[in-house]
């Protein structure tokens, strides 16, 4: 696939690494349609897209509310009349522990939460990614590619259960979505990050982020850049699909 001919959906494109795909997608000629539930993010998004080789328009979305979802991938796929990208990035933090002891009781983690963060991470990629395989489908022109971004805490990670449950069962969606889409020739791709250097940092503590560091093999965060060019090599290699990239600096070695 020819970046500079791709049309894509990016969710989750209001900060951090949606909204550097979005960019990097747009900077090498890509017609973009980013998508968020921030509209001021979207619109600062906007504003710094203008004068890329490419276009880029923005859509308020809840990737969570099924209707929203088929309504805006019809609205993209008129806009995007060759839509052949999914970035499947949005994604949500809410940690908690399962159960922790406090003073005369137990102290569980709230259900609320918990589906909170399956909604956004698993549900809402999954309603994604329907609805644009069903336009890829439509189209009857073979090709197109979904890239779903997962995490490193897919394989587990203290005080993370619902988070690691949604990116684990991401993982699972990519290989299902990549057997039962080859045939259409739709990819299914996932990266899985570590620790980037990202917004999102901003609520980890020092030390705690000393502590992420140091499990690192390489010693050091990564970039949205080192994130961006294992996407770019799925949309890029035709003979890629199924699989997950890990880009974590070494961290699950082993």
């Amino acid at each position: 696939m020819k970046i500079d001919k791709a049309e894509a959906i990016v969710t989750g494109a209001a900060r951090g690494l949606g909204r550097y795909f979005a960019l990097a997608l747009a900077r090498e000629g890509a017609r973009v349609v980013a998508a968020d539930i921030n509209p001021a993010g979207l619109r600062s998004l906007k504003a710094e897209a203008a004068g890329l080789p490419g276009s880029l328009t923005v859509a308020a979305v809840d990737i969570t509310n099924e209707s929203e979802v088929v309504s805006f991938v019809d609205a993209a796929a008129r806009e995007l009349t060759g839509l052949n990208i999914l970035l499947n990035n949005a994604g949500i933090l809410r940690d908690g522990a399962l159960v922790a002891p406090e003073q005369e009781s137990v102290r569980r983690l709230p259900l609320m939460l918990w589906s909170k963060v399956v909604d956004v991470n698993l549900t809402g990629q999954f309603l994604m990614a329907r609805e644009v395989a069903s336009k890829m489908l439509e189209r009857k022109a073979q090709g197109g590619v979904i890239v779903n971004i997962s995490s490193l805490a897919r394989a587990g990670n203290v005080g993370q259960s619902s988070y690691s449950a949604s990116k684990a069962g991401l993982d699972a969606c990519t290989r299902t979505w990549a057997l039962e889409l080859a045939h259409y020739g739709i990819r299914v791709g996932g990266v899985a990050p570590g620790v980037i250097d990202t917004p999102i940092l901003e609520e980890i503590s020092e030390e705690a982020l000393e502590a992420l560091v140091h499990g690192i093999p390489l010693g050091r965060i990564g970039t949205p850049d080192e994130v961006w060019q294992a996407v770019r090599f799925i949309l890029v290699c035709e003979f890629f699909t199924g699989r997950t990239i890990e880009v974590d600096g070494g961290a699950r070695m082993g």
